[in-house]
């Protein structure tokens, strides 16, 4: 190539082919993996992350450096899904902080750049690991600054830096145990490379798909103008909304009894402590029960019960449409005073939903391990909820950074990142919240309260390979722990339980079984019973979580 300069178009080009060729072997990517479940991720996050800025940079009408270093930053950066989707989307943002002012990079600001991105990314990392996406990164930053002044020609020069980067990744086996035990390098790293010779690919002439991120957009058409449903019939008939006044605050040890009565009892259970008085709404079949058992905390006022069997026949006569219940939904939002503290849960499963939904969570992303939700997601649910401090429970390592690029990112609401790694210790941490203290106590009991709580996530292996020094093969079952594999074996149940004798300790007092679609509740009352003959000293729950890929999830606390 005769060019030692790049413009915004041929850039964006670059950009574009770099996306491309990370799209087409995504899939290969998430096989790099090192736990072999059934729920790829790195390979689907990054494309999903880059894919968010494709559309951005497709919508640019003039094509100039600022715009287009624009597009790239901010599309992937709310668009970024999972760890190495964040990391990469930071990796753009440092780029593109150093070209933005110019019409031509040259091979003195490509170094620039290389070196900011790097610095942007660790940055963004609390606990920078050696042996990831991060060390393939600095490893080609640190050899485009020597090439500098090597009288390169650009193609040769971004060439040279590629193949380093290829050598760097080689050795992360080296630099993380677990990577040669598995047998794979990083795929984060992996990806980042395969982004990068794409982009040279199309320096070099190659020429972009036009179905490049077209998929993408039909989906999200279909996901605006989703097919009206009839509404579901309810299945409690009355819908129960009271105040509790007492003399004194109540204590939470019977805040928690009422609450245990109503999910007992009902569903949609939301109960807001204020001051002396608690504010209760519950879905119920027995609305007598439910008053008579508030009486005995206090003077109820405020009672309103509605029949939801009537407001079901006139949702069938009338059935609204999608966009007038949004436009009243938004100005219910603007009217209504914001409250002190609110609650956002990430999870999949039915059951964990109504879960959260009864122990006070405004508002529940889907998503978890088999689809980590993005930075915009996130922001989107932020949005939804009308409070000043949001509480935010990732529940999943994944989504953490995601959640705290989205803390970064709000100006107007408080928001509070507890980094819970999973869905177990999401629900401890609600189950801690004392609405008689402040937002940093809080903060602090529910960070303590996570730390207590072991998990262990019940799946099949998709392929063989080696773990923690375990052999495991294709169908195996395994239980997953908070640090790796905690048993395999052929059987769901003896593995669980094998799994939960590895997280028992002298002072568990609790066991929870979190059964998923494919695992039913006798198999869990089976599995319950054989930890009750183990541990006769703990006590063990039972509850549907309805999760996908999971057969269950343990928890000892």
């Amino acid at each position: 190539m005769a060019e030692n300069t790049i413009d915004a178009s041929l850039l964006a080009h670059m950009f574009l082919t770099g996306a491309q060729n990370l799209d087409a072997k995504k899939d290969w990517i998430n096989e790099l993996n090192v736990f072999p479940v059934p729920d790829g991720d790195t390979g689907t996050n990054m494309t999903m992350t880059i894919m968010s800025a494709v559309h951005m940079v497709q919508d640019i009408d003039s094509m100039n450096m600022k715009d287009l270093a624009k597009a790239i930053s901010s599309g992937s950066l709310r668009g970024a899904r999972g760890n190495s989707g964040v990391i990469l989307s930071q990796l753009f943002r440092g780029f593109t902080k150093v070209v933005k002012g110019s019409d031509e990079i040259d091979i003195p600001m490509i170094a620039d750049a290389c070196e900011k991105a790097v610095e942007t990314a660790y940055k963004a990392v609390i606990k920078p690991k050696e042996g990831t996406i991060l060390t393939v990164a600095k490893g080609m930053a640190e050899i485009a600054r020597k090439l500098v002044d090597a009288q390169m020609t650009l193609d040769v020069y971004i060439k040279n830096i590629i193949d380093y980067g290829s050598e760097v990744l080689a050795k992360t086996p080296d630099m993380l145990p677990v990577l040669k035990e598995a047998g794979v390098v990083d795929s984060g790293g992996q990806g980042l490379i395969t982004i990068l010779e794409g982009a040279y690919d199309g320096l070099m002439g190659k020429e972009v798909d036009p179905d490049l991120g077209k998929a993408k957009d039909e989906n999200a058409d279909r996901k605006e103008a989703p097919e009206e449903k009839e509404p579901e019939k309810p299945r409690f008939i009355y819908s129960a909304e009271f105040i509790i006044n007492s003399e004194k605050s109540l204590p939470q040890a019977q805040i928690d009894e009422l609450r245990t009565f109503l999910v007992t009892n009902g569903e949609q259970v939301v109960i807001i402590p204020d001051a002396r008085e608690l504010k209760v709404h519950v879905h119920t079949n027995e609305p007598g029960q439910i008053l008579s058992k508030a009486l005995t905390l206090g003077r109820l006022t405020c009672i309103s019960i509605d029949n939801l069997l009537v407001e079901h026949h006139e949702k069938l006569i009338k059935n609204p449409s999608k966009a007038a219940r949004d436009q009243a939904d938004e100005l219910l939002r603007r009217t209504t005073p914001a409250k002190p503290v609110g609650f956002i849960e990430v999870c999949a499963g039915d059951g964990f939903e109504e879960i959260f939904r009864g122990l006070g969570a405004d508002f529940i992303i889907k998503g978890g391990q088999t689809m980590n939700p993005s930075t915009e997601d996130v922001l989107d649910a932020i949005d939804q909820v009308n409070a000043e401090n949001i509480f935010l429970f990732p529940n999943n390592k994944n989504i953490i950074m995601a959640a705290r690029q989205a803390q970064d990112l709000v100006r107007e609401k408080n928001i509070i990142v507890i980094p819970s790694k999973t869905i177990p210790q999401g629900i401890t941490a609600l189950l801690g919240y004392d609405p008689a203290q402040n937002v940093e106590s809080n903060q602090t009991a529910m960070m303590d309260a996570i730390a207590n709580v072991r998990t262990a996530e019940v799946t099949y292996a998709i392929r063989d390979t080696t773990i923690d020094n375990v052999e495991i093969h294709q169908g195996d079952i395994m239980a997953v722990g908070d640090d790796g594999i905690l048993s395999v074996g052929s059987d769901i149940e003896d593995t669980s339980l094998a799994s939960v004798e590895k997280m028992m300790s002298d002072d568990a007092e609790l066991i929870s079984i979190y059964f998923g679609k494919e695992f039913s509740e006798e198999n869990a009352n089976r599995l319950a019973q054989k930890i009750t003959e183990k541990f006769p000293d703990v006590d063990v729950e039972v509850n549907n979580g309805g999760q996908p890929v999971y057969y269950c999830i343990l928890s000892v606390e």
